[in-house]
């Protein structure tokens, strides 16, 4: 794991558009709804992390777990003798075309150990960001679903399920510049009319303003995760014409404003 944290801390000071992202503070953090958009693997590199209403799921250093889609789960990052850190991988539907699917035994979550193999397969992982083009990132991932269910983690393939609406619009709204897509618009690229848009996404359970705010929300959550812009510049690039706009909603979401989520990452 040592030599896992030692290649991302170099891949991420070469290169800022990776296939991955490295959560990490040096005080707890305690996020409510945290929206889980597509299949995701989290690895805990030092520190805890818990999840679920009642801290019912626990990682420990060395730890995986593979989450499936969900509109919302509660997060504790807990660090331990040094900071908590952790290397999250998102994974698209493409990444398991050809695989076996298991729909009948479908599962949440899928807790495991992160094996010499497993470390290795990681470290590949991501020194390919620096050297693969884009087009071959689907295929790396691919390579880590695979050896999970080589470990016998076979449950993650029931974490798929078929490509809905909702993930379809979220992926419009999460691209540069688009917070401000017209109904028209998005009826355009998705071929449908406005009537069969709303009908789908109503029997999903959700709504095109529902999406539009967890796409931005979610991606100021990630930057603030990840990069040392300001909570003004972030607001911005989430669509939000003023930084109080967006900390009133940031804390509706996830219970914490932007500014006390930035100090749990900077040491006392």
């Amino acid at each position: 794991m040592v030599n896992l944290l030692s290649v991302i801390e170099n891949t991420i000071n070469e290169n800022n558009d990776l296939p991955f992202a490295v959560y990490s503070s040096f005080k707890e953090q305690n996020l409510l709804n945290v929206p889980i958009v597509k299949p995701l693997l989290m690895v805990v590199l030092s520190g805890n992390k818990t999840l679920g209403k009642d801290n019912e799921l626990v990682c420990h250093a060395g730890d995986f777990i593979f989450l499936s889609h969900r509109p919302a789960i509660n997060i504790r990052n807990i660090p331990k003798d040094k900071a908590y850190c952790a290397l999250l991988i998102e994974f698209d539907y493409q990444d398991f075309n050809g695989l076996q699917t298991n729909a009948i035994n479908k599962q949440d979550y899928c807790i495991g150990k992160v094996t010499s193999t497993l470390d290795k397969c990681l470290q590949q992982f991501v020194e390919s960001a620096q050297w693969a083009p884009k087009q071959l990132w689907s295929l790396r991932k691919r390579e880590i679903i695979e050896l999970l269910c080589h470990m016998g983690h076979y449950d993650i393939l029931s974490m798929l399920g078929n490509p809905k609406i909702a993930h379809r619009l979220h992926d419009m709204f999460s691209e540069k510049n688009c917070y401000q897509l017209s109904i028209k618009d998005i009826c355009t690229q998705l071929a449908m009319s406005e009537s069969t848009l709303r009908r789908k996404l109503k029997a999903e359970g959700t709504s095109v303003q529902e999406i539009k705010d967890q796409a931005r929300l979610g991606l100021g959550l990630h930057l603030l995760q990840t990069t040392r812009d300001s909570i003004v510049l972030i607001a911005e690039k989430c669509g939000y014409h003023s930084q109080s706009r967006f900390s009133d909603r940031f804390k509706g979401r996830f219970g914490l404003t932007p500014s006390e989520l930035r100090k749990t990452r900077m040491a006392d």
